[in-house]
């Protein structure tokens, strides 16, 4: 469920009501998901607003949605490369929906936690304003245009037109959650509850809580405000009430503090979640209530002891992360956003910088249950643009609005550590970029001083010049250029550094200096996911050895997105992401993998951006007898390869090695092994063996029970396995899938970023035996079979249980 900071659950979902509270008879606040039942149009006709207007040939769909990710890439396609080469344009989504009598009297507001971009909102016909940030949230107030008992249409214009207004794929549309919120006219702030821990120990923990009440009535009131601390599992902390009188049409902040003896810290490791759940009751009846979800956690930072959490050290193993979700485009579901923070922590990742944008909701709410630091940044640029279109045309007006949208939302998340207030900035090494940061951070300080502020530099010409910018922030940024830390920490000895930004290629590099120098408090690789546009970054090819043409940035179409991740847009695994983790120390030991060859005459290129690929095959059709070269990573002082239990050679791989090792090995089908060696004693090994020819489809879904909600989704691997279930890595077949039951295919996708094939389809050819189909939900309970067929393979099913909510 997505829980916000500002306002109560929904009313069926009273299993998350803390123990021993009284439901209450009228739900003092309701947030109705308006997800459902949209009208869409991609087009810009006239009147599209008018309650009048006929809207019946449009589609009918759900949000979140992209409409984007459902055309097909175009070398003509206004987004060029640096979108991906995906469709733009202008699109209209309407919703009609009834107001019940007991709205009466009430604040009815709506929410719209992301449009892609440029969203100008109607109610009945009346122009609500326009939004032009796609990754912030903001509201509208419904209730003085509704028309009680009738239908009311909620009209959404999204103007994705002007190109080029980002240099990553953006997607277009209502690509996040839209709510509806009723509140009494007393009633809790948006985003009015601020949580904070200011006395943290293992002993004792003071949670402080700043409250805003607004009273929207036209008369003076009188109420009292009750805050109570409860923990994970719903057992009472604490309470804290206050009495207070505000003035019709006033606004009020009540501070109070409850005690919470031996707490549990929240972590990486152990992320206990606390929930405040705060009343507001006038003449005895709660008339607002908000449950807020936080974590007891300290944090401090020095250049003399780095970033301290809990008062511990702790270095940022982190990665950069782009919004879109590969296959599926821009649109945030919730289980989408929970599998991208899951599968980083899997391949080690303790931090994540939400490049270059405030992330969703869901997103920040998966990094906090599941144990995830966070970065997260406001902007990729401010007065001065990087593409015609982009945020620079609406920052002077808005940018202290969107810092307000991202602080003031994001704030009581543990997770989020660190702010970051830019990106690169074109004015960086300027007096301007320094008057902007101060400008900026001075600000973003009014709101919250919990936390660090950061910005991302990179290419200062002199990076003396970047010292009145830095002076502005908690954490200097570097982008590439941490080399120059040794000089700048000797000229300005307070400053800490991050690494916000590096090379995949210099992974080893940048962690020793992360490790051995306390005032680096991390490194964030360029990037964690792979994601769309950009594109061509990180990319390797083949050419003449004869040919010297220089580098190009990105890879000419069909390329659409980037290859520097350490894992595909579907989520799988690259032989950096295992490198990495063992360079970090974060629990794997061994790695086993061949380099790619290069054909007879051509020479492999890899890209600033890139790696040299690594599969994890022993299956090479017309090498044998040629040499390949064998790669291991291994946290172990040596390791040992066999090739049909024959030794080969034994190499050492310690950090003087950078943990790897290279055997250049005939090839011949078999079973390659490699062993790690502590103290001459084995500590793990690993096995590839030449496989057969493909002889079936094999699924393999992440989850196999799915809530009827029309959200909930399945992400299901595909792969081409030999007659005794061996994936094949060298399968490339065009599989089709197939699907019955409640419920839809949301997307299909595999790792090749040039492939030409549609997202928002039904076949998709296998990348290195790989694909990917994601199933999404209906809001209808029941089973769903998923086939696959392709030719010559035996074709496979699997059963996925949609059950009803709660069930």
């Amino acid at each position: 469920m997505n829980r916000r900071t500002f306002c109560a659950i929904l009313p069926v979902a009273g299993a998350l009501r803390p123990a021993g509270a009284a439901e209450p008879e009228q739900p003092p606040r309701e947030r109705l998901l308006f997800d459902h039942d949209w009208r869409f149009l991609l087009g810009d006709p006239a009147g599209a607003e008018a309650p009048d207007f006929d809207a019946g040939s449009w589609r009918t769909l759900d949000v979140p949605h992209d409409w984007s990710i459902e055309g097909k890439i175009d070398p003509q396609n206004p987004m060029g490369g640096s979108g991906g080469y995906f469709p733009a344009g202008v699109g209209w989504y309407r919703r009609t929906f009834t107001v019940p009598p007991s709205w009466d009297g009430r604040r009815v507001g709506v929410e719209f936690e992301g449009v892609y971009m440029n969203a100008t909102v109607y109610i009945n016909g009346q122009d609500l304003g326009s939004h032009p940030y796609g990754y912030t949230t903001f509201f509208h107030d419904l209730t003085p245009h509704l028309k009680p008992g009738a239908n009311n249409l909620l009209a959404v214009r999204v103007d994705q037109s002007k190109q080029r207004n980002s240099r990553w794929y953006a997607g277009s549309g209502i690509y996040r959650h839209v709510w509806l919120n009723v509140t009494d006219t007393l009633h809790v702030a948006p985003w009015g509850v601020f949580v904070t821990t200011p006395e943290v120990s293992p002993a004792r923990a003071m949670v402080a809580i700043n409250t805003r009440i607004t009273n929207e009535s036209g008369r003076n009131s009188k109420f009292v405000l009750r805050t109570m601390v409860y923990t994970g599992s719903g057992a009472s902390i604490g309470q804290s009430g206050a009495s207070a009188a505000l003035d019709a049409g006033g606004s009020v902040v009540i501070s109070q503090e409850i005690a919470v003896d031996k707490p549990a810290l929240w972590s990486p490791e152990s992320p206990a979640l606390y929930r405040a759940v705060t009343r507001v009751i006038e003449d005895g009846k709660t008339v607002d209530e908000v449950f807020t979800p936080f974590g007891i956690r300290s944090i401090e930072w020095s250049a003399e002891k780095g970033f301290l959490l809990n008062r511990k050290p702790v270095k940022m193993a982190g990665g950069c992360v782009h919004h879109d979700k590969g296959p599926l485009g821009a649109a945030a579901y919730d289980r989408a956003e929970e599998r991208r923070v899951q599968l980083l922590k899997e391949a080690g990742f303790n931090a994540i910088r939400t490049a270059h944008n405030p992330p969703s909701p869901a997103f920040l709410d998966a990094c906090d249950r599941l144990g995830m630091l966070v970065m997260d940044e406001a902007f990729d640029c401010w007065s001065r643009g990087k593409n015609q279109f982009d945020y620079n045309v609406a920052f002077q007006d808005w940018w202290r609005r969107d810092i307000d949208a991202m602080v003031l939302r994001d704030r009581n998340h543990p997770s989020v550590v660190m702010w970051s207030i830019g990106n690169e900035i074109p004015e960086r090494g300027e007096p301007l970029g320094a008057q902007e940061a101060r400008m900026i951070a001075d600000y973003l300080r009014s709101l919250d001083r919990t936390r660090p502020i950061t910005s991302a530099l990179n290419q200062v010409r002199n990076w003396t010049d970047a010292d009145g910018f830095y002076a502005a922030l908690d954490i200097g940024g570097y982008n590439y250029n941490l080399n120059n830390h040794r000089a700048d920490h000797q000229r300005v000895p307070t400053r800490i550094m991050a690494c916000t930004e590096s090379f995949p290629q210099s992974t080893f590099d940048d962690w020793a200096m992360v490790a051995d120098f306390p005032y680096i408090v991390g490194n964030f690789v360029w990037t964690a996911l792979d994601y769309l546009g950009e594109s061509g970054i990180g990319r390797w090819y083949y050419r003449d050895p004869k040919d010297t043409s220089p580098e190009t940035y990105g890879g000419a179409y069909p390329w659409h997105g980037s290859d520097c991740g350490d894992l595909d847009t579907c989520g799988m695994r690259k032989a950096i992401a295992h490198y990495r983790n063992i360079v970090w120390d974060r629990g794997e030991k061994l790695y086993l993998g061949v380099r790619q060859p290069a054909p007879e005459g051509k020479q492999l290129r890899v890209t600033r951006w890139g790696v040299w690929p690594v599969y994890e095959s022993w299956t090479w059709p017309g090498m044998e007898g040629k040499a390949v070269d064998v790669e291991i990573y291994s946290r172990g002082e040596a390791v040992r390869l066999y090739l049909d239990e024959k030794l080969i050679g034994e190499k050492p791989t310690t950090r003087a090695e950078r943990f790897t090792a290279n055997f250049s090995v005939p090839y011949a089908s078999g079973a390659l092994k490699a062993v790690a060696l502590q103290d001459g004693k084995a500590i793990a090994e690993a096995l590839l063996r030449t496989v057969g020819d493909p002889a079936q489809v094999r699924l393999t879904a992440d989850r196999t029970s799915l809530r009827a909600d029309g959200q909930d989704l399945s992400f299901i691997v595909v792969e081409a396995v030999d007659a005794s279930g061996r994936p094949h890595p060298n399968a490339d077949h065009e599989v089709s899938f197939s699907l019955k039951g409640p419920g839809t295919i949301a997307a299909v996708g595999s790792g090749d970023m040039t492939s030409e094939e549609i997202y928002q389809g039904h076949q998709r050819k296998l990348f290195h035996g790989k694909a990917l189909v994601v199933v999404r939900a209906s809001r209808t309970a029941g089973a769903l079979t998923l086939t696959a067929t392709a030719p010559g393979l035996k074709e496979a099913a699997i059963q996925i249980a949609s059950r009803a909510p709660g069930r």
